[in-house]
């Protein structure tokens, strides 16, 4: 069963809150960090990307740019720009987007419900980008950014946070920049904390919705931990980590979509040909196709939308993984027409989050970065749900969430 723990949070002033808080820093790169920074001393960027404070060109994974975190992360404690929190308390974090509002649980979630899939997964890491994330919490000392939960929703925990967020005033109440509203409550009564935990020790899982190699790094680390003390009880900080639970029923995944720089020597027409096969195709001339149903998908070649349906036997529907819209683009076309066997590291292939609009597809076919683009209709939570209960790993690049969590609000220290 789940476990849920409050802890101490170091929070930002109210005043600075806004211009603290930052995007997750594997969303943005150093060099559009920088951008992002420049002109705010507040912000987080500035410990989560803290190679925008050393000079230019700096490998991100030198080891000074990780002294330069902790040092920032305590230098920002000593300006009294993050302060602990006196007790120990649970966080509700709201993120209004598109007029919806989804309500999440900020606690720390358990090293050993990790170990034991309690957590469950449904997307593989990469060492590497483990390895980052990790040396930034063992020098730091601290989980500085949130990873993004989903947990099957229960009516009571529902009816505290409603109540909650109806009596008291938020202490952060913000719409960033690209128009996402964020809102953070400190739950403060122990009964209403006392019950948020006790709901989540009666539910069996909870799986990753966003965060991957954050939640793996500080699993990690605080294994690590656990290993290194002689004198380890199972009540250290290092035992938990931060993350933010939302109920599974107020989540929107979007789609995610592909490009593809040339048709594997293949003309337009002969790739539609092949395509008919195992398609059901309808040209939908210049207006953008959005798919409208799983297994259908929308298609932009050579100025033109069209819808393709796959057909019946082109694909198992019993198969959890192989039901999937991205298996039966990878299959039928990305790997049996355009040559393109491996996801993750074939460079003639890229892949674009729904954030972005099917207009950005559309734009860079049409200046002649990319031949062919792909658009794909958004895996559901539940299929995300089943995946990862059954212990699969879904193909890369198949879910995008939206919004993205803001880090900065709450930090959860170790020590």
């Amino acid at each position: 069963m789940a476990i849920l723990k409050p802890f101490k949070g170091y929070r930002p002033p109210v005043g600075i809150a806004k211009d603290l808080a930052s995007r997750p820093y594997d969303v943005l790169n150093s060099a559009e960090a920088r951008v992002e920074a420049d002109g705010n001393p507040y912000s987080l960027l500035h410990i989560i990307k803290p190679e925008i404070d050393l000079q230019l060109g700096i490998d991100e994974h030198d080891q000074s740019v990780y002294d330069k975190a902790r040092d920032n992360f305590n230098l920002w404690q000593e300006k009294g720009w993050l302060v602990q929190d006196g007790k120990e308390y649970l966080y509700i974090y709201a993120q209004t987007m598109w007029e919806k509002t989804q309500y999440g649980i900020v606690g720390c979630a358990a090293v050993e419900d990790y170990m034991n899939n309690v957590i469950k997964k449904h997307e593989l890491t990469r060492k590497d980008k483990e390895e980052d994330r990790m040396k930034h919490v063992r020098i730091t000392d601290a989980n500085m950014e949130p990873v993004f939960f989903s947990f099957p929703a229960v009516k009571a925990i529902d009816e505290i946070v409603e109540n909650i967020v109806k009596s008291t005033e938020p202490v952060y109440d913000f719409t960033a920049s690209d128009g996402v509203g964020h809102h953070f409550w400190v739950v403060e009564n122990d009964s209403d904390i006392s019950a948020i935990v006790n709901h989540f020790s009666m539910i069996p899982a909870t799986y990753v919705a966003d965060g991957h190699h954050r939640t793996a790094a500080a699993a990690l680390v605080g294994n690590e931990k656990r290993k290194n003390n002689p004198n380890h009880d199972g009540t250290e900080e290092y035992n938990f980590f931060l993350a933010v639970h939302f109920p599974d029923d107020q989540l929107t995944i979007i789609d995610y979509n592909r490009l593809v720089k040339d048709l594997n020597g293949l003309s337009s027409e002969e790739l539609i040909e092949k395509l008919e096969v195992v398609f059901n195709i309808e040209e939908k001339g210049t207006e953008i196709y959005k798919p409208i149903a799983l297994h259908n998908f929308g298609m932009y070649l050579e100025g033109k939308w069209y819808s393709m349906t796959a057909k019946e036997g082109t694909f198992d529907d019993k198969d959890p993984i192989g039901v999937l819209d991205v298996t039966i683009l990878s299959n039928l076309i990305l790997d049996n027409l355009l040559g393109i066997k491996d996801l993750r590291t074939d460079k003639r292939i890229d892949f674009v989050g729904g954030i972005r609009g099917l207009g950005e597809l559309k734009r860079r076919v049409d200046n002649g970065e990319m031949k062919v683009a792909f658009a794909l209709y958004a895996v559901s939570m539940k299929q995300l749900i089943d995946i990862a209960d059954s212990g699969n790993i879904m193909p890369p690049k198949t879910t995008w969430f939206e919004p993205k969590l803001r880090s900065g609000l709450v930090v959860h220290s170790l020590k």
